[in-house]
């Protein structure tokens, strides 16, 4: 199979593509023929070298795959040869065959190609364990979403709107900023333009909001934790700016707030499979109906993989960067 390699790491031309054997399922496992992969800022952090793979997964590079089962390991009667599904998967997904838990993958949503399909696992995976298992976002509630547009952030407002929770988001140009309100995001500030602890404050009549998801990290610590109302949970998915900083404590304690994130990678089978089972029984429902969707910004062939994280670094996109594998 073609599988694409980045070797000792470093910018995005250190990828290729090279030759090499189809892996092999193991027992509670299921090979998928992949049609499509997306992109994920993970990849780019473990292409440079910042974020190396589990022991035990794939050094290959990808995290999402859908496509054709094409094998089954030991144990596995869920899924069928020919079944089309969608994974999450420990590594591996930027190769024309990819081995993933079977407990890990979902099937195709009505009304999906493989490339739309492929788009959902790593953003509905992440989404719901931060935002309803930890951030305990419920109905009635705000959110500010850092990020609005990523695919990460288009999968929280769709989430909150779900739940009959308001969003607002932060966004770094007008284009942006339009989109996400048209996605469903109440509110929408130009960080550029605007502090948006301030806004919040404005938008809010002073209340604040009951949840912030970030992603940039230290240099947003202070005034995401100025923006929570009492009770407050601050939920990172991400340090793109950073992991170390200095901060005041106090309001933690004043307000009650509660600080807290995960990454997928860690966690174990048996969790990662619980919330495969939460999505299917009440995500993947509305999917099927239209009201839940991914958006796909940018379409590459696999031997264009290099343009693909080019694009990703540039933050240019709105939603998804997807490579397909497999015409």
């Amino acid at each position: 199979m073609k599988y694409v390699i980045h070797g000792s790491g470093g910018g995005p031309e250190c990828m290729s593509l090279t030759n090499g054997p189809i892996p092999s399922p193991g027992p509670g496992q299921i090979l998928i023929e992949v049609a499509s992969a997306g992109i994920n800022r993970p990849d780019v952090l473990q292409r440079s070298g910042k974020y190396p793979p589990p022991a035990d997964a794939s050094p290959v590079l990808g995290l999402e795959v859908a496509g054709t089962v094409a094998a089954l390991g030991e144990g596995v009667t869920e899924w069928k040869v020919g079944a089309g599904v969608t994974a999450l998967v420990p590594g591996g997904g930027y190769a024309e065959y990819c081995v993933a838990p079977a407990g890990h993958a979902l099937p195709i949503p009505a009304g999906m190609d493989f490339t739309m399909a492929a788009a959902l696992p790593e953003n509905w995976y992440t989404v719901w364990a931060n935002l309803m298992l930890h951030g305990r976002l419920a109905a009635g509630e705000r959110l500010l979403i850092h990020g609005g547009s990523s695919g990460i952030g288009l999968t929280a407002i769709q989430l909150a709107k779900y739940i009959g929770a308001e969003s607002i988001v932060t966004v770094g140009n007008a284009e942006k900023a339009a989109f996400c309100r048209e996605f469903g995001a109440a509110h929408a500030i130009n960080y550029r333009e605007a502090d948006f602890a301030e806004e919040v404050k404005r938008i809010t009549n002073g209340a604040g909001v009951d949840v912030v998801l970030d992603m940039v990290g230290a240099p947003y610590l202070q005034r995401n934790l100025a923006v929570l109302k009492r009770d407050g949970r601050l939920v990172f998915v991400a340090f793109l700016e950073g992991a170390k900083g200095e901060f005041d404590l106090s309001p933690v304690m004043m307000k009650r707030l509660t600080i807290t994130g995960s990454t997928m990678r860690p966690r174990t089978l048996e969790e990662k499979t619980a919330i495969r089972d939460a999505l299917l029984a009440r995500i993947w429902p509305e999917m099927a109906k239209g009201t839940i969707r991914p958006h796909v910004f940018a379409r590459f062939p696999l031997a264009e993989v290099t343009e693909a994280h080019r694009l990703m670094e540039s933050s240019r996109h709105i939603g998804k960067i997807m490579l397909e594998v497999k015409p």
